[in-house]
Parts: C-alpha cells; structure tokens; sequence
C-alpha cells in the first residue's frame, strides 16, 4: 500500500484526483486534492477537496447531500495523480447532470465504446418501442416463455462448445447466451446493477470464508 507521503503534489501542493463511478466506470469529475483534504478523505471515505476558486476544502455532498463514497485511491506511476473510484449519491455536476464531462469533441465514426449498461438500454428501448423487423421486440412479443426457450437453447450451445474445447466457439455462444439473459432480465424487471448486488454481497461472504480458513 503506497504511502500518502510518497504522492508528489504540485509548486501549489495539490494533486489531480480523477473520480470514476466504481459501478458504471463513467468519469465524473476532475477534482483537486491537498494534502489536508486527502488526508479527511481517507478518514471520512468520503471525497473531499481543495476548491481553488474558494480557495478552502470542498466536502463533495456537504451542501448538496450528493455525497461520493470513495471505494479506493489509485496513484498513476509517476505518483502526481488519482484515480477515485467511488459510490456517488447523486449527480457530480453542479449542473445537475451525472458527469461533468457532457460536451462531446469527438466521435470516432469507425470505433464506437461498447457497454453491458449501453447494451441493455439498448434492450430496454426495443421493449418500449417494439421497432419493426428488431430480433429483440420479436422476443418481446412472443413472451416470457419463448425468452427462456433461447436461454435455455444457448446454454446448452455453450456446454456443447466448452466441451470440444473451441476456445473461439465458445466466446460466440456465451456471447448469445449474455445477450439473451439480458432479454430476459429486462422482461423480470431486473437491472445490471440488481445483480451485481448480488454478486457484491457473496464476494464478501467468500472473502469471510477464505479469512477463516487461514486463520483456523
């Protein structure tokens, strides 16, 4: 674990922090931090910072009640900036908006970012729009039970492809299958984040377990 002292803080003793949403991996903001408000940050696990237009500590939330739950720090390999990767309450923006970072520059028409997040907007939007000749909305309109019949025929495409040990076929078909589970999760009315709830808590369980087999 790096030291806080070992951080090299600039002519005007402040250091970059970058805050990124631990779920969404979205930047929110680009911040500034000192020594004093590193050192509250820690000890509140709340993001704290320097605002160099007041020129005094900015407890992120402490007006607002859009608090940011630090989840860690990381410091880039030079150790002159932050990465704070957080919980937010609510928006980062004093605009308002969810990230600071809004106003597009540049938009690669040939490479485009993919998500689970923007893959499942995708699907919720073909639920409520049912566009015409869209393999989603036809699943949509055949039903729950024609859903569970394509997840249940890619599961068994990836135990098939898994077995013959086709590393390449493999991928594809649980490619199928995620895509599919996510149909279905959008017809239960369960979200991304329901489940990495889920996960979340059962990583702490077997965390618990793995402390108690070495200690025992």
């Amino acid at each position: 674990m790096l030291n806080i002292e070992e951080l090299k803080f600039d002519e005007k003793g402040l250091i970059p922090a970058i805050v990124v949403d631990a779920k969404t991996k979205q930047v929110l903001t680009l911040a500034y931090m000192n020594r004093e408000s590193l050192a509250i940050s820690l000890e509140k696990e709340l993001t704290c910072f320097w605002s160099r237009s007041r020129q005094e500590l900015w407890l992120k939330g402490e007006t607002s009640g859009n608090y940011q739950h630090i989840v860690s720090i990381t410091a880039d390999c030079d150790k002159d900036a932050l990465v704070v990767m957080v919980e937010p309450d609510g928006p980062a923006c004093h605009k308002g908006t969810v990230s600071c970072f809004n106003d597009e520059v540049f938009q690669s028409e040939s490479r485009h970012a993919f998500s689970l997040d923007g893959l499942m907007k995708l699907i919720e939007g073909r639920k409520i729009e049912k566009k015409e000749g869209s393999y989603t909305t036809y699943l949509f309109e055949k039903g729950l039970d024609k859903i569970l019949k394509k997840v249940g025929e890619e599961c068994t495409e990836v135990i098939i492809a898994a077995k013959a040990e086709d590393k390449k076929e493999t991928i594809y078909e649980i490619a199928d299958l995620t895509y599919h589970v996510l149909v279905l999760m959008t017809e239960a009315g369960i979200s991304i984040d329901d489940i990495m709830a889920e996960l979340a808590s059962r990583h702490v369980i077997d965390h618990k377990i793995k402390q108690e087999k070495m200690t025992s």
